[in-house]
């Protein structure tokens, strides 16, 4: 494949299934790709992770060219790589991918690279083991416990335990027929009390 083709005529050509059109297109086109990522950062990623970002951007650029929209392909090319960069950087960005880009390695080190232990070993070894403290712990819980409910209404107590087990403020007004803001003084009040 020649690589005095035009832009136009390479994306023809490689719709046609002339996979050396496609390459040619990837590769007169690799550097504007590199100089649309370095003004990107993706969290918990490399450079190179990126980059090829840019290049799925200008593949697809390459796949869905329509020379009735667009009057050059350079201009839909740039379009499609920064969108895929700047789609890629909201994925890695949001709240649901965050355990997963800030992971942590049971199997690390805990202190210093030649340090045997890990992560791993140092959580396993912090469970209690001895009956004696499993009963002491439990007594202490049964403790606290009472004297929380000794100092809250039912109804502050109720809210309470709703509102440990991860219930929304919303969930809870519909669980126990009240408003939400009924639940909001609650607990606020909980808050309060020593």
């Amino acid at each position: 494949m020649s690589n005095s083709c035009t832009d136009e005529e390479l994306v023809k050509y490689s719709r046609e299934g002339i996979k050396e059109a496609t390459e040619v297109l990837l590769n007169r086109y690799q550097n504007l790709v590199k100089a649309k990522c370095r003004m990107y950062f993706l969290i918990g990623a490399e450079k190179d992770d990126i980059y090829q970002e840019g290049m799925i951007g200008l593949f697809k650029a390459v796949r869905d060219f329509d020379e009735s929209k667009y009057p050059t392909f350079k201009l839909f090319a740039e379009l499609c790589i920064t969108r895929q960069v700047i789609t890629a950087i909201k994925t890695a960005s949001r709240q649901k991918h965050i355990p997963l880009n800030t992971y942590i390695s049971l199997n690390k080190p805990v202190y210093e690279e030649n340090d045997e232990r890990t992560l791993l070993d140092t959580i396993a070894n912090s469970f209690i083991s001895d009956p004696e403290e499993v009963m002491i712990t439990k007594e202490e819980f049964e403790n606290a416990l009472n004297i929380i409910t000794g100092c809250l209404r039912p109804f502050e107590y109720k809210v309470l335990n709703l509102y440990l087990e991860g219930r929304s403020y919303q969930e809870i007004a519909e669980m126990i027929h009240k408003d939400v803001k009924s639940i909001d003084n609650a607990l606020q009040r909980v808050k309060k009390k020593d």
